[in-house]
């Protein structure tokens, strides 16, 4: 599908604003109502625009606290890898893990209610069959900013 400058803003004010109405749209855009919302319509059939959502804060709703962590594994196989992934992907306090290059094989963050359940859920990965070698813990004390990137695509 090919993509114009029209479609690019849209995309990228629908990414910032998905609840902006049909008229400022158009209107932020420079187009009349009409061939916008058309637009909207065949980007959303094509599957470009997938849906629609809120983005809810858990911090206002849950009070917990936001812990990164440096892991590096043991061994350094696809058996080692799979086994640590798939721990992340199964555990609800991680909200984010990543590999990573550069001496360090994951990054991951961990949110609990207290330092306290942070601790435990590290004895318990450490006593456990994750083959983690070493771990730095880095308490999140402000956040600076959290927001998505801007939507970037060059039009042809």
């Amino acid at each position: 599908m090919k993509l114009d400058r029209y479609d690019l803003k849209i995309l990228d004010i629908l990414a910032r604003d998905g609840r902006i109405t049909k008229s400022r749209l158009a209107e932020a855009i420079n187009l009349s109502v009409s061939p916008c919302w058309e637009r909207v319509r065949r980007l959303e059939k094509a599957g470009v625009i997938e849906g629609y959502s809120a983005r809810i804060n858990p911090r206002v709703l849950l009070r917990r606290t936001p812990v990164w962590v440096q892991i590096e594994l043991k061994a350094h196989n696809a058996e080692s890898f799979q086994r640590f992934e798939k721990a992340m992907r199964e555990e609800p306090l991680v909200t984010e893990c990543v590999a990573v290059g550069g001496g360090v094989d994951y990054l991951v963050k961990v949110e609990a209610d207290t330092v306290d359940a942070y601790q435990r859920l590290i004895d318990h990965w450490l006593m456990s069959d994750l083959g983690i070698e070493r771990y730095f813990t880095y308490i999140v004390t402000k956040t600076v900013k959290d927001e998505a990137p801007p939507l970037t695509i060059d039009a042809d």
